[in-house]
């Protein structure tokens, strides 16, 4: 299992300067943020010029690329985003699900896109990944369940994020236990009460929230997960002591839990 940060947490600083203070924080790698209009460490439009200075920033803090996200479904940005992956060494590609919870046709159309996505990931050798998303087609865990059965392909999986599970009214750590055979991926941060958003950034630091993290990583553990987790906090631009703070609370938290395990 490898930690990391999502840099949309230092999203008001660079990627040299989002990077450095990961690796003080002890983290193992980076989800490097592509998300269009929030943070784009990654400009999928600018990658090939952009590819030689990520990789010097990684090597130079010993971190590992874990993932990115990019969010979006559209189908000429994510073919960008796979080949850039493809090219610079990032496994994993996170997306939500798009559509509407209970929105007739909309999950059969998101899964639909999904599927089409997903192939053209293949053609790249990567990996796509989405997860349940309040709000959006997919967004609880029978409708996790029903794009699990209907992708098969190995270059699919789920990003199990255990804040938009609780916010659908469940219990994140039985949830995962349901899904955790398609997990590829983790976006972990905590939430203090039923939503329907995290909470101020503050709190979704692991500990701060409701969710049973404890118990959530014991199913990970338990189920010999070996993929990334990565702290996903999203909000307005931060300080660097802000950030740092939520990323190495977190950090403490999780090393913890899973030392005792």
């Amino acid at each position: 299992m490898k930690l990391g940060v999502n840099s949309v947490l230092f999203k008001a600083f660079s990627y040299a300067e989002a990077a450095r203070a990961i690796r003080l924080c002890g983290y193992d790698g980076v989800e490097i943020s592509a998300i269009q209009g929030m943070c784009e460490h990654l400009d999928l439009d600018n990658w090939r010029n952009q590819k030689s200075d990520l990789i010097a920033v990684m090597e130079d803090n010993g971190l590992e690329f874990l993932s990115t996200e990019v969010g979006a479904l559209d189908r000429d940005r994510l073919c960008k985003a796979f080949e850039a992956c493809a090219s610079i060494g990032i496994p994993i590609i996170n997306v939500g699900p798009g559509g509407k919870s209970d929105e007739p046709g909309s999950l059969d159309e998101s899964i639909e896109t999904l599927i089409d996505r997903t192939e053209l990931a293949a053609s790249f050798g990567v990996t796509l990944c989405c997860k349940a998303h309040v709000g959006c087609a997919i967004y609880n865990t029978p409708t996790t369940l029903e794009v699990m059965n209907r992708i098969a392909s190995d270059s699919f999986g789920i990003d199990m994020d255990p804040s938009h599970i609780h916010r659908a009214g469940e219990n994140p750590a039985l949830a995962l236990l349901q899904v955790v055979s398609r997990v590829k991926h983790i976006h972990i941060r905590d939430c203090k009460g039923p939503g329907p958003g995290p909470g101020e950034p503050a709190l979704q630091a692991n500990g701060r929230g409701d969710i049973d993290l404890v118990g959530y990583f014991k199913a990970l553990v338990d189920a010999d997960y070996a993929g990334p987790v990565c702290l996903e906090v999203i909000g307005p631009d931060l300080s660097m002591q802000e950030a740092s703070i939520i990323a190495a609370e977190s950090y403490g938290y999780m090393n913890a839990v899973l030392k005792s395990l």
